[in-house]
């Protein structure tokens, strides 16, 4: 397997960085409590019927990232990994990776969530290659908008195909793991698709074309490629 590619919310981790990290700033009291958090809820709800204004999400999304005060951002986000995200990972991830490695595969963390909050967590999973919604900077601080196309939909796929052309690879040996139907590009676009725990519109789609199916609560069985 030369290229093996994971999504990471609701598939390498029981739940969404995104959305927890909206939830952990008003915990944390860097936000507007209630309407901040009916915001969040509002958008992550949009994301999984495959609604969502992309856009319109990144704006609300990044904007806390370029008002409060780049130091404790950073602790926050140390704090939010450690918390938040390690107790997150599915119990089977770390062998599946490690499987992708024996066989000398080029693996990347490919999802619509902004760097600032996934790069870590692309540390902590000891994923080389990260490919994500970029939070856009300038003299050093926070924008609050996106760099370039967002890694989402249609736009994962052409982040994707540019990263590869980076790094001289190409879809013809590749595998994507995904929980959601707004990742159906992407799945279309690879050699090999796997749902992982998906979404009925992905789990209809992947019965009808074949694709492998992964159930992991409880954790699935041979799971290893």
């Amino acid at each position: 397997m030369a290229l093996a590619l994971f999504d990471l919310d609701n598939t390498l981790l029981a739940g969404d960085s995104d959305y927890s990290w909206g939830r952990f700033l008003v915990s944390a009291g860097a936000v507007d409590g209630p309407r901040y958090e009916h915001a969040n809820a509002q958008f992550y709800e949009a994301y999984k019927a495959g609604t969502l204004d992309i856009a319109e999400f990144l704006a609300f999304a990044l904007e806390p990232l370029r008002r409060l005060p780049r130091p404790q951002l950073f602790a926050w986000r140390a704090r939010f990994i450690e918390e938040c995200v390690r107790p997150m990972i599915k119990p089977w991830v770390a062998p599946l990776l490690q499987s992708y490695r024996a066989q000398g595969a080029t693996l990347a963390l490919v999802t619509a969530t902004n760097d600032f909050v996934t790069a870590p967590i692309a540390e902590i999973l000891d994923i080389p290659h990260l490919v994500a919604t970029v939070a856009e900077q300038r003299d050093g601080r926070f924008t609050g908008r996106p760099h370039g196309i967002p890694c989402f939909r249609e736009g994962k796929v052409m982040r994707v195909r540019s990263w590869m052309a980076d790094h001289g690879l190409t879809f013809t040996d590749s595998v994507f793991y995904s929980d959601s139907h707004n990742d159906l590009p992407l799945l279309e676009a690879v050699s090999r698709a796997i749902a992982v725990d998906p979404d009925p519109v992905l789990l209809a789609t992947a019965t009808e074309r074949g694709w492998e199916v992964l159930r992991t609560d409880p954790p699935a069985q041979a799971l290893l490629a």
